[in-house]
């Protein structure tokens, strides 16, 4: 039974929101566009706030669902491969030929599940980095990194903190090539694209 729950999580995770709502609400193939990655920084520096916090939304409910019935369903290591294979589907979709966002919006949604102390941390310094500096990628890089330490700082259990290192050593390095640009000095900071008016 868990190993049908794991593959559907997985095909829970691929749906590719940020992909499908540029296509529903904008009429563009978002991987021609900007960044050319299909997650919510790209949908909102392409097409706005309104359309990005949407595909965001359904991004994060892919990181919510699966992580939450894992839990029910199967106790602590059923959250845990639940959100696993939810992020894995996300970031490797089999409908985009495996290539699909960085995992940051369904990680969101699997820490408000499974650690929803850390994330109201999280998703603070989230805020204030971002304000500070206008790089989403920094925000999210640095998370990653804090994420298994605040796992061992709340005693969370052997599973959980291990799944935290390996949920923040992914996110990391699914954010590679944004670390070298930010370590080069060229990494874009977050701007949000305007209406305009005729």
């Amino acid at each position: 039974m868990i190993y049908i729950f794991g593959v559907l999580c997985y095909f829970i995770g691929s749906i590719p929101f940020s992909y499908l709502i540029p296509k529903w609400m904008g009429k563009i193939d978002i991987r021609l566009h900007g960044s050319g990655n299909t997650g919510t920084t790209n949908v909102i520096r392409t097409l706005g706030m309104k359309v990005g916090v949407i595909a965001f939304i359904g991004d994060f409910l892919k990181g919510i669902t699966p992580s939450l019935l894992g839990l029910i369903w199967f106790g602590e290591i059923g959250g845990v491969i639940g959100g696993g294979l939810s992020v894995i589907g996300h970031c490797h979709p089999v409908w985009l030929k495996f290539k699909g966002g960085k995992g940051v919006a369904t990680s969101a949604g699997i820490l408000l599940v499974l650690y929803p102390d850390i994330f109201v941390i999280l998703l603070i310094s989230q805020f204030i980095i971002i304000g500070l500096t206008k790089y989403m990628s920094l925000a999210s890089i640095l998370s990653a990194v804090m994420l298994p330490i605040y796992a061992i700082l709340f005693s969370k259990s052997t599973t959980m903190t291990v799944f935290a290192f390996l949920l923040g050593a992914f996110v990391i390095y699914r954010h590679r090539t944004n670390l070298k640009r930010l370590l080069n000095g060229t990494e874009s900071k977050l701007s949000i694209k305007k209406k305009t008016t005729n």
